[in-house]
């Protein structure tokens, strides 16, 4: 594995269940098995992302996931029919990220869904400014302030935004979205949050404490 650095007090470990983040006995390691009772047809076709980024008309749709975190979300679209490009700037959660992906690819119950994801270890606006096609849907969820105070008691949540800190410049993340001429882009905010960048969606579908806003730009 090439040399990452990390912050103090952080180790990379790995074992028989793979590689993992591990801070004061808190372990943080990708895993989409545990997701496989969400990909079930009856339930993914339920899921609210899922509904929000669905094309008509299209048959193999892309698309970026340009916050991909640990890629729960990015699964999902790939379960769904998506090819998916994970964007993940932060070189450590890449890294778990990576080990995720190679796992599913060994999992027969993941592997045709995984085939359909593809990391790039990279700022998101880079990838999406060099796409030489443009995707069918770009993907934002980018770290909210607030969730850091709601999720306290949540230990690993922490230690993830710990690596992972809230978007600074929601204007150039939305902008670089929407320069890559999507069909639509998707954004999860917290159920009350504000529009990011102060941009009013198309529409929106809302969850119990979350709710994605759709941007259908004109074409």
């Amino acid at each position: 594995m090439e040399e990452i650095e990390l912050p103090e007090g952080f180790e990379l470990r790995r074992d028989e269940r793979g590689l993992s983040l591990v801070v004061d006995g808190v372990k943080l390691r990708g895993d989409f098995s545990r997701m496989l009772p969400r990909l079930r047809p009856d339930r993914l076709h339920q899921e609210l992302l899922v509904r929000a980024a669905r094309v008509r008309g299209i048959e193999a749709p892309v698309a970026v996931d340009a916050t991909a975190g640990l890629g729960e979300d990015g699964l999902l679209l790939a379960a769904a029919g998506f090819t998916v490009v994970l964007c993940e700037h932060d070189a450590v959660i890449a890294a778990l990220l990576e080990d995720a992906l190679a796992r599913a690819l060994d999992d027969p119950r993941l592997v045709e869904v995984a085939r359909r994801m593809t990391l790039v270890a990279d700022d998101s606006a880079k990838v999406l400014a060099r796409m030489d096609v443009a995707p069918d849907v770009v993907y934002l969820d980018p770290m909210f302030p607030e969730r850091r105070r709601k999720a306290a008691t949540n230990k690993k949540l922490q230690l993830f935004q710990q690596l992972e800190r809230p978007c600074k410049d929601e204007e150039g993340l939305l902008r670089a979205a929407l320069e890559a001429r999507p069909r639509k882009v998707v954004v999860k905010r917290p159920l009350k949050g504000p529009y990011l960048a102060g941009v009013k969606p198309s529409s929106s579908l809302e969850g119990k404490v979350v709710r994605y806003d759709v941007i259908v730009p004109a074409r």
